[in-house]
């Protein structure tokens, strides 16, 4: 099925249809301002009929009834509308292609090749239709094609109604008013639903494509609230709970709780297994005598009920439908009667959301219709026989009694006062904000023959009065539905198979979070764990079960009175634990598991997918596992492991050895402080990248200086081991005074500010990495962090987070997204205590922060940055070729020599918990975390480095940041020497730990940096210190002139070197096109180096380095530049005019490049003239918003 097809097909077709609706609307009169909204006189000359006129009146009242409810009345009737439509049209194409339609002809594509007239419009006077076939004359012989579309649409539509009602019921005419306008001419919707090369017929035969293209039709709406990350109202609850649960974890989910069930009681009936491609094989010698006291050998299959109380669109309904049709078969019933018994027997559903109830109720009549095509025509002549109105299926969508009042009560009970009154408003009350609740309102004492009875009395009793008539049929229908929903609630089952909505507690509505916290208490971290405890007492005591539910359940603490029940009350019969991305839906962690009702000693199989990445790979791994039960990721255990297991977690994998270490093993808390870090209540004001500010305001000492109010701040980052991920700072002038005050702040732990610690990031879809926490830092929400309660333990305790060992605990104390500090307080950790293992531990500790650190430090967005590698190990060779391949020898030699480190304290740690038998020590290179040489990448960063030096903020002749901030000249100054030659100096300061400067010494520069703080970026080299000159004389400067053209040609080889291209038209082309992209891929999308662009044609570009910005940079590159460069093409123009030959193009070329010039020249003007300062403090986004107007 292509997936990428439907999506595309469902969120087109929504914007079209609303669009085609927004427009019917407007033709009839209704609009979406107050003003006109209703105004008759803006019909576009359109005449309604008195029909018409009766729906359009109905419409504007239901828009009224919406806005006097607070909510946009035009906007909620139009896009209901238009998924009405949606909703008909999709069904229509699936019984079309399923040859379904009782009428046998197609409604919306033709059965003739290349024809795109349906066949509907085609055979409109032959077709089985109640049809005018006046009106049909009239519209061919006009041409009318839109309007006999229209016309056949709705017949056909109505003439489904009575057995389709859940989507062709006759709603109310509006539907038919506001038909999407020019749908079939002048529209893509249709024509890319009935595209074969878009969507084949095949996908159409599997009615599961009605499931997807409803999850997709609500896509826009629920990434939109997904992202706002809020407490849910009651009508967004659906979109943001809506998930389509995969093939194949259906099957698995049906075939491993209803198959299991019915083989279990009816062994016998074994060979049934043999069609389930997902059942998990796992009786073994024994266990059925074990079973035997909860099976039920009479079970008569037209008796197992089968329940979903959160069905969405009926993907689970269908399939269980399959399941049950084949044991249907199995004990030898009629065939074409199966599918009605199923109907009506068998399977049961539930959902708040109205849209997928009605979806779920057309896709179980279809599967019916799958296996009996005469069901529909069935259905028809039971109801002409008045048999019953309509198919009764047990699904219902469920309602509430918030329009019910008082006098409504009264008039169901029949009586004011008394036990009738009582029991009626209770019963209502129960039904009040149901959409919130759900499936998982608690229905208790319902008298169904009591209500039945009323139901039949008001039906009986008419009333003439028009408005008490109104009100009756209101009650009937509401009651009707609360009486259908009850007996559902009410009923037990013998199978429930769901994936429940989830949904955390901290995005309940106040509503719902009282009522799962009373209702569900040990359940109420969130909606799935409700619904797992809700589930286990609307099944039989010798039922089965099946979930589709995050795994967390499984490990985190929150959830261990869950784990509890499950582990004491109830027997695990298999489950799979897929991979962190192996559901494509959505990135939630995800196990499906089945379970009996009841206790038994009996083991279960468990599948551990962890280490197969991709959604494609589950099914694959799974199918493996479940044909040969020796793979190494499939379990046999019994469940009463998991009671030895602290917190009873299910660490199904783990060896009896690594449960009893973890049983004696002290935990973490008792040995360190794990602690969350604080939080500013907004990031953008306090929290900056350290390179974006005054260098010198920034506090690496952690004495407190008043100047120095840029604090060092741990934060989250990427995957670094041992050390790295420290690049942010906070703003903590006067002791941090305004984050305090800030609305949503939260200083938490702050008794360890400035503490060294042991850091990770808090959320991480991969593997958790554990590095230092520097003295002098500030600590984040995002990078939890524990504090050693003995420093000599320090080491002992970085080492254990990093290695094998503690990523296995990780998998089953943390394995989702997030690790707090909450759950690192109960990881258990083994001490030991022989002074020389320890002291050997220490020592590789130490050794591996110490090569972490000078990966971390050999990058330039490092504060601890020196000088690039490059010049570091070039050694006596003058060729950047030697010196890069003698860094890339010391770069492999640091790697592995991490490796095997890391492997090495693997190798002890292993053997002080005795786990010699359960793993090894190696690792993949994968697993290291320090960055190996890349030519490219170092290439790269050489230039950036060298262009630093351009700017004054690197120098040749001093380690380490020369200047970014402050002033200039403290650092930099030009002599004139006695021949007039301007010569540049350097300062070359030394500070003590605090900062403070105890020493500068002034020296000749090697390279002089730009003392206007412009480097031009141009296609051709107009300017003395134009960039690609600047570069190849700093490359000179650094690595002699002997070798530069050596030098310069390994450089552009390594740019990617064009044929025909000389080495510095490839230096060009690269800060051309992809410097300035380089930089804020570097950088974080902060530059501090700004290009300064003319346009289009790039006529114009110079960088300026942000920490040298002064007001009169701007005249200067207008005057300095600008005008040169004017004249530059005023003289290449005028020469271009002298040449013979065909010269208009290069001459159209220059007169665009001049007009872009002269434009760019005014904004630079309207900027000078502004005087628009930059404040570092405030970050680079604030300042270069500033600039936009003349910066790339």
């Amino acid at each position: 099925m292509n997936k990428s097809a439907l999506k595309n097909l469902a969120c087109e077709g929504r914007t079209e249809l609303i669009e085609k609706v927004h427009i019917r609307a407007l033709q009839c009169g209704i609009h979406g301002d107050d003003a006109e909204r209703f105004n008759p006189e803006a019909m576009n000359g359109i005449t309604l009929s008195n029909e018409e006129q009766l729906q359009r009146e109905k419409i504007i009242e239901k828009i009224e009834i919406l806005n006097n409810r607070g909510e946009n009345g035009y906007k909620k009737v139009i896009e209901r509308i238009a998924y009405i439509w949606f909703n008909r049209f999709v069904a229509l194409r699936f019984m079309e292609v399923n040859d379904y339609l009782p009428t046998g002809v197609r409604a919306l594509s033709s059965s003739l090749p290349g024809s795109v007239e349906p066949d509907l419009m085609k055979y409109a006077f032959k077709v089985k239709l109640p049809v005018d076939t006046e009106k049909i004359y009239k519209m061919k012989l006009n041409g009318d094609m839109e309007g006999l579309f229209k016309y056949m649409i709705i017949i056909q539509c109505n003439s489904l109604s009575n057995s389709l009602p859940f989507v062709f019921e006759r709603l109310e005419s509006s539907c038919e008013l506001l038909f999407p306008e020019g749908i079939l001419i002048n529209g893509d919707f249709i024509r890319k639903l009935t595209d074969t090369s878009l969507i084949p017929e095949k996908d159409w035969k599997d009615v599961t494509v009605i499931g997807w293209l409803y999850e997709y039709y609500i896509s826009e709406e629920k990434n939109k609230l997904m992202k706002a990350k809020k407490k849910y109202t009651k009508g967004e609850i659906p979109y943001v709970t809506q998930l389509f649960t995969p093939d194949w974890i259906v099957k698995y989910m049906v075939e491993n709780s209803l198959g299991r069930y019915w083989v279990e009681a009816h062994p016998e009936h074994g060979d049934l297994k043999r069609n389930w491609e997902f059942y998990i094989e796992d009786l073994r010698p024994g266990a059925y005598e074990k079973l035997r006291p909860h099976i039920d050998r009479k079970l008569s299959i037209e008796n197992v009920k089968c329940f979903d109380p959160a069905c969405g669109s009926g993907h689970i309904l269908i399939y269980m439908f399959d399941v049950l049709y084949q044991i249907y078969e199995r004990c030898g019933y009629d065939r074409g009667k199966i599918p009605e018994l199923i109907i009506e027997n068998n399977l049961y559903g539930m959902d708040i959301d109205d849209k997928a109830y009605r979806l779920a109720c057309f896709a179980v009549v279809m599967q019916g219709m799958k296996y009996n095509k005469k069901l529909l025509k069935n259905i028809e002549r039971k109801s002409r026989d008045g048999q019953f109105k309509s198919i009764d299926l047990n699904i219902v969508s469920i309602q509430e009694s918030n329009d019910l009042n008082e006098d409504d009560i009264v008039y169901i009970a029949g009586s004011k006062f008394g036990e009738n009154y009582v029991k009626t408003k209770a019963f209502i009350e129960t039904f009040k904000d149901a959409k919130i609740y759900g499936s998982l309102i608690q229905l208790r004492g319902f008298k169904k023959d009591f209500f039945i009875n009323r139901l039949k009395y008001m039906i009986n009793n008419s009333d003439y009065n028009l408005i008490q008539h109104k009100r009756r049929e209101k009650i009937i229908k509401l009651l009707s539905e609360f009486v259908k929903q009850a007996e559902i609630m009410s009923e037990t089952y013998d199978i429930l198979v769901t994936n429940p909505p989830y949904m955390g507690n901290r995005y309940f509505n106040p509503l719902l979070g009282k009522y799962i916290a009373k209702n569900y208490p040990a359940a109420k971290t969130d909606m799935f764990s409700a619904f797992m405890l809700y589930s286990f007492s609307k099944v039989k005591c010798n039922g089965h079960l099946s979930f589709m539910v995050p795994f967390v359940w499984m490990f985190i603490q929150s959830y261990e009175e869950l784990r509890k029940i499950v582990i004491y009350t109830r027997n695990i019969s298999s489950l799979i634990q897929l991979e962190y991305s192996g559901f494509e839906e959505a990135t939630v962690p995800i196990c499906t598991f089945t379970l009996r009702n009841y206790s038994v000693d009996i083991p279960g199989n468990y599948i551990r997918l962890s280490d197969f990445k991709g959604a494609k790979r589950q099914p694959e791994k799974t199918r493996e596992a479940i044909a040969n039960s020796c793979v190494d990721y499939r379990f046999t255990v019994e469940q009463k492991k998991m009671k030895k297991i602290p917190g009873n977690r299910f660490g199904y994998w783990l060896t009896d050895r690594e449960i009893e270490i973890l049983n004696r093993s002290k935990v973490v808390a008792d040995v360190a402080y794990p602690c969350t870090g604080m939080q500013t209540g907004s990031n953008d004001k306090y929290i900056r990248q350290w390179f974006e500010v005054d260098y010198n305001h920034i506090n690496f000492s952690g004495v407190n200086r008043n100047d120095k109010y840029w604090i060092p701040y741990q934060m989250g980052g990427e995957a670094k081991k041992w050390y790295g991920n420290i690049s942010e700072i906070i703003y903590w002038k006067d002791n941090g005074q305004k984050v305090r005050e800030e609305k949503g702040s939260i200083i938490r732990n702050e008794k360890f500010f400035f503490h060294k610690g042991i850091s990770w990031k808090r959320i991480t879809s991969g593997k958790n990495t554990i590095r230092i926490l520097n003295e002098g830092f500030i600590f984040d929400q995002s990078a939890d962090s524990i504090f050693v309660k003995n420093e000599l333990d320090y080491d002992y305790i970085l080492s254990f987070f990093n290695t094998k060992i503690m990523a296995n605990i990780f998998e089953f104390i943390a394995p989702t997204l997030n690790l707090t500090a909450g759950t690192v307080k109960q990881i258990p950790i083994y001490m030991e205590h022989n002074p020389s293992i320890r002291k050997k531990i220490d020592l590789l500790c130490r050794e591996c922060i110490s090569i972490s650190k000078n990966n971390w430090d050999s990058f330039e967005t490092s504060w601890n940055f020196k000088k690039h590698p490059l010049l570091i190990y070039k050694g006596n060779s003058n060729t950047i070729e030697k010196a890069y391949y003698n860094w890339e020898n010391f770069s492999e030699k640091q790697f592995y020599r991490m490796k095997c480190i890391e492997e090495e304290l693997n190798k002890i740690f292993i053997k002080i918990y005795g786990f010699e038998n359960e793993m090894t020590a190696e690792i993949g290179e994968k697993d290291i975390t320090i960055e190996r040489a890349n030519r490219e990448r170092g290439i790269k960063s050489f230039i950036s480095y060298a262009v630093g030096c351009m700017f004054g903020r690197y120098s040749l002749d001093m380690e380490g940041i020369v200047y970014a901030g402050g002033s200039f000249n403290s650092r930099f100054t030009i002599n004139n020497s006695q021949s007039g030659d301007r010569i540049w100096r350097i300062r070359k300061v030394d500070k003590d730990d605090e900062g403070h400067v105890i020493s500068g010494l002034w020296t000749d520069a090697s390279f002089a940096p730009e003392e206007d703080n412009v480097i031009p970026v141009l296609y051709e080299d107009y300017f003395r210190n134009d960039i690609v000159s600047r570069f190849v004389e700093f490359v000179g400067i650094a690595f002699g002139k002997k070798n530069l053209s050596q030098n310069i040609a390994f450089i552009a080889q390594t740019l990617k070197k064009k044929r025909n291209e000389s080495d510095r038209e490839t230096l060009r082309r690269y800060f051309m096109n992809d410097f300035f992209k380089d930089h804020l891929q570097r950088y974080k999308k902060k530059p501090i180096y700004w290009l300064l662009t003319s346009g289009e044609y790039k006529v114009f570009n110079c960088l300026i380095y942000v920490h040298r910005f002064d007001k009169n940079i701007l005249s200067k590159i207008r005057t300095d530049y600008i005008c040169k460069l004017q004249s530059k093409l005023y003289e290449k123009k005028n020469a271009l005019c002298l040449e013979k030959g065909n010269t208009a193009q290069r001459l159209s070329i220059l007169h665009n490049q001049l007009d872009e010039l002269r434009e760019y020249d005014k904004k630079l003007h309207h900027m000078e003239n502004m005087q628009v300062e930059i404040h570092l403090d405030s970050g680079i986004r604030a300042n270069y918003e500033k600039f936009k107007l003349i910066l790339k």
